[in-house]
């Protein structure tokens, strides 16, 4: 804690402000390697001078949308209601999609895809019901931060001013508003400095490591750091999907802008005296094959004689299936449950060895197969079994089918950690008849126009290679009631007095 004077002389205690810097993917093993070989000095510096955790649970699907809800909202996507990064809304009967690839993106409709990225993610799509660690602290009378991060809901109004080139190219309306944090930084589009270097089209209008460390300085420059601000650095996640899950490299990049910010202080201890620094990745990525043929799950091969909805012509009166493909985890929906019930296409996947665990609920159960093990497992909340995050279950059946053991009454989780809560929450995430399909670590799903990571990284799946990401904490002594990203919004507002 730091003391400041009043008038009367007397020492009145204060928070420090808050910094979250929010890695994608940023993964302990190549973060341990980095440091071994002296290649990451400001990550050293962190984990030497606080704690660090290794193995934070990210939600599933590990994508970053949802990961970020949940940092924010404190719930898993049952409660908030953002299933993935696509999925299918039976409301208004359509494929969304936050922004998987280009390809996919200008097959639906780009006007439309970012109506939905820009506005009714944030504005429609995440749940009423929940509150964000900004919506909560305006409500206290405190401000906050959101820097680059694609969830940012808050109760202040903000004007987004769109590149020419997005203005040409789609029907979007300008000068239209979001809310988001008191403070709100989204690309080019919605900043706080006023500089206006790494905004360019080749920057991707500002959603780069460069402009999320400029904003942040910028803030600290001016003396205007809010009680908490969170800062995303999104250009990790794209070099792992290229070079791999070691991938040092990428490591030591984001490490020089860990530096640049650290360097504004007099010192990098007057940094830690100064503020509460969280550094934590989002989600993993698993291992992808080299061999193009054996990486790739085609949903369309596999469900090919089923008809599936095609893009750019949206629901059409004969189509049975959607594919919502989340890399490595996919929502797979049947439109017609009589002529296609769900038991049909779990028929068609169950002997796709790459396929390691296939889910869907049924009655007050879900259940669970999978390409390569035997059985079922059945499952509900309530019972006599419990897991280390205090939650109690019944099971029965395949116990391996999620590497589960069970020591008297006690659950333990192996390669899918958290596995039955986060499960249940994706099944219960929207409306709609579906299934989800993972994949085992080296391969991916694709339907049409997926993105493809092949030799490369992936990640969306349960698997702990997607899951498990680290976590440093300086500036305090406290830490969250367990490892999992939706223990951190309650600790976070406990370190803001």
């Amino acid at each position: 804690m730091i003391y400041v004077e009043n008038s009367q002389e007397k020492k009145v205690q204060k928070s420090k402000p808050v910094i979250m810097l929010v890695i994608d993917t940023l993964m302990d093993p190549p973060l341990k390697e980095a440091i071994k070989n002296n290649r990451a000095p400001a990550f050293k510096f962190f984990m030497e001078k606080g704690m660090y955790f290794p193995d934070v649970v990210s939600p599933f699907p590990t994508m970053s949308v949802n990961v970020d809800t949940t940092i924010l909202t404190g719930t898993y996507c049952n409660e908030h209601h953002l299933p993935g990064l696509v999925w299918f809304n039976k409301e208004e009967n359509r494929l969304i999609n936050y922004g998987s690839h280009i390809r996919e993106l200008w097959k639906l409709g780009l006007s439309r895809s970012l109506e939905d990225i820009l506005f009714h993610m944030n504005g429609h799509h995440i749940s009423s019901k929940v509150k964000t660690i900004h919506e909560e602290l305006e409500d206290k009378g405190k401000d906050s931060a959101s820097i680059n991060a694609l969830v940012y809901r808050g109760n202040t109004s903000h004007i987004y001013k769109l590149p020419k080139l997005l203005r040409w190219f789609t029907s979007i309306q300008t000068d239209r508003s979001t809310l988001g944090a008191k403070l709100f930084t989204y690309g080019s589009i919605k900043k706080i400095s006023p500089s206006k270097r790494y905004q360019r089209l080749w920057q991707k209008f500002g959603f780069n490591n460069s402009f999320s460390v400029e904003e942040l300085t910028y803030l600290i420059h001016k003396d205007q750091l809010p009680p908490f601000t969170i800062v995303y650095f999104p250009e990790l996640d794209q070099s792992v999907h290229k070079h791999g899950r070691m991938d040092v490299k990428g490591i030591e990049k984001v490490d020089q802008h860990l530096q640049d910010i650290l360097n504004i202080y007099d010192s990098w201890e007057d940094a830690l005296q100064h503020n509460v620094w969280l550094v934590v990745g989002d989600n993993g990525q698993a291992w992808i094959d080299s061999n193009r043929q054996v990486a790739l799950i085609d949903l369309r091969k596999i469900l090919g004689s089923y008809r599936i909805m095609k893009l750019r012509k949206g629901v059409q009166p004969k189509d049975q299936i959607v594919l919502a493909v989340n890399e490595r985890m996919s929502y797979i929906y049947t439109l017609d449950t009589d002529a296609l019930p769900i038991h049909k296409l779990i028929h068609a996947l169950e002997n796709d060895k790459r396929i390691d665990v296939i889910a869907w609920q049924e009655g007050s159960f879900i259940k669970v197969k999978s390409g390569e093990e035997k059985g079922e497992l059945h499952f509900r909340d309530g019972g006599e079994l419990y897991d280390k995050y205090n939650q109690t279950w019944f099971m029965e059946g395949n116990y391996r089918l999620l590497d589960i053991t069970v020591d008297g009454n006690q659950i333990h989780y192996g390669d899918y950690p958290d596995a039955l809560s986060r499960i249940s929450s994706s099944l219960k995430s929207h409306d709609g008849n579906f299934i989800i399909v993972s994949a085992k670590p080296g391969y991916e799903f694709i339907g049409e126009g997926s993105p493809t990571h092949v030799g490369g990284a992936s990640h969306g799946g349960l698997h702990r290679q997607d899951s498990l990401v680290p976590l440093i904490v300086t500036g305090t002594d406290s830490k969250p009631a367990h490892l999992r990203m939706i223990d951190l919004k309650e600790w976070i507002l406990s370190l803001i007095s």
